[in-house]
């Protein structure tokens, strides 16, 4: 049990302490400041949650992000939305899955919750922007579990063009086997519960992912892509993040690069080889390929 504390706390600070960095300069600066966001919504950076965007014809559909499980959005996204806004994408993030008392990181809350939240904040988005529907592009649970329950069971699949996932968590976790040892603990699943609820419902053999695996991994309509690295220690197996179905690619990053080492957390922050096939994935029709020169010139 103290094993798994120690991977709860090193989780929760790894985002935090990550964050304290890429505060300290490492977005690259808009040539405006963006207008102010509605009531309770933070404004993370001038590069992003732009409300009076309105998207092109080259991008006719605004890009919401998707952090992960103790993440949040200005951490998560901090490279990966100018790096979208330069590109000529209007970008949205926000925070889901808070817990009172609990700063910094967010998707603890029950997943199912966190999807509604979600499907609000798309409303919202597609409402400011005047489109009828949006790309999702998410980190571990924002890229797997959370929008694919928003998709099949809360009538988001209207709304949404692609599903770009980096490491989801589509299938569950067994936490490189940390999930066999808590289940060998009486009543280990509902401590982790009380902790964070979206880490449990993420776990294999959780009742949140019986029944998000009881439907099709897709549904018609959205186009999904998942971004996966062999080196990953969070959602594991990683091949469990691949999805069945129509519309989808599956891509391993080490196939286009077989030198990227990224993992769990880089591969959705820093990674701009992952990066660089996200943007293939938003705009197939002016794709190029990816490659290890991507992390420079991508």
């Amino acid at each position: 049990m103290r094993r798994i504390f120690r991977l709860t706390r090193s989780l929760r600070t790894l985002p935090a302490a990550l964050a304290l960095v890429l505060a300290a300069g490492a977005v690259a600066p808009a040539a405006a400041a963006a207008p102010a966001a509605p009531a309770g919504e933070r404004t993370v950076s001038s590069g992003w949650n732009d409300y009076s965007c309105k998207p092109s014809s080259a991008h006719p559909r605004p890009v919401v992000l998707i952090h992960g499980t103790y993440e949040n959005a200005a951490q998560n996204w901090a490279f990966m939305a100018p790096y979208l806004t330069r590109r000529g994408y209007c970008v949205f993030s926000f925070d889901y899955g808070k817990l009172p008392g609990v700063p910094f990181v967010h998707g603890l809350g029950p997943i199912a919750k966190s999807a509604e939240e979600l499907s609000a904040f798309v409303d919202k988005v597609r409402a400011a922007t005047g489109t009828g529907k949006v790309d999702l592009v998410g980190h571990s649970q924002g890229g797997g579990a959370m929008p694919r329950y928003y998709l099949n069971f809360l009538d988001g699949a209207g709304k949404v063009d692609k599903l770009v996932g980096l490491a989801p968590s589509n299938h569950g976790t067994t936490l490189s086997g940390l999930q066999r040892l808590l289940d060998a603990i009486p009543g280990g699943r509902r401590i982790l519960g009380t902790v964070s609820a979206g880490s449990e419902d993420q776990l294999v053999g959780s009742e949140f992912i019986k029944r998000l695996n009881s439907v099709p991994d897709t549904v018609p309509g959205v186009r999904y892509t998942t971004i996966v690295t062999r080196y990953d220690e969070v959602v594991t197996p990683y091949r469990t993040q691949f999805l069945s179905g129509p519309n989808v690619r599956n891509v391993l990053i080490q196939d286009l690069c077989k030198v990227d080492l990224s993992e769990h957390l880089t591969i959705g922050t820093v990674d701009r080889i992952a990066f660089h096939e996200v943007a293939n994935a938003l705009d197939p029709a002016n794709a190029t390929p990816t490659t290890c020169a991507s992390a420079v010139t991508g």
